[in-house]
């Protein structure tokens, strides 16, 4: 069945789904539906631009982004996510990437394989983790992820 603002609550009660949502739409004369799917557009196209510049988007990017201004809980996120990412994964920038030889296909396809394996175990284990519980060790993840990404940089740049 195809998604719907009305399904997912985008357009129950106040802020049509946006709970205290302040952006660039609320105060204009726009349907809950539309400003639902501008909002979505704009996710998604954000997701994109920095997966094609960095590899990243449905951990960092997206889950975050249905979580905080479109009011999803972290199952729901995640799944949500997960299905975005099924097929479409950054297929446009693995051509451009593949083009370039910039791309080990048999690192690819082994990591495919691991990668499905451990969504499926995942997926198991966060219906049994409290949603509060799992959007804490989110975001204990990506700030951990962060400072080591910062602290590598500084340290090949000789800051440190």
């Amino acid at each position: 069945m195809p998604w719907s603002p009305t399904q997912s609550g985008l357009t129950h009660g106040k802020n049509a789904g946006f709970p205290g949502w302040r952006g660039p739409y609320a105060h204009a004369k726009i349907s809950a539906v539309t400003a639902a799917y501008l909002l979505l557009i704009s996710i998604g196209l954000c997701a994109g631009v920095l997966s094609g510049l960095f590899g990243i988007g449905g951990g960092v990017v997206i889950v975050p982004a249905l979580i905080y201004l479109v009011g999803f809980d972290q199952r729901l996120a995640t799944g949500t996510s997960l299905a975005v990412l099924l097929a479409p994964v950054g297929l446009g920038a693995v051509i451009e990437y593949h083009q370039s030889g910039d791309v080990d296909l048999s690192a690819a396809v082994v990591l495919a394989i691991s990668v499905a394996a451990g969504a499926m175990l995942g997926a198991v284990l966060s219906g049994e983790v409290v949603d509060t519980y799992l959007r804490l060790a989110f975001a204990c993840f990506v700030l951990l992820l962060g400072v080591y990404l910062v602290f590598g940089a500084c340290r090949q740049l000789g800051w440190i």
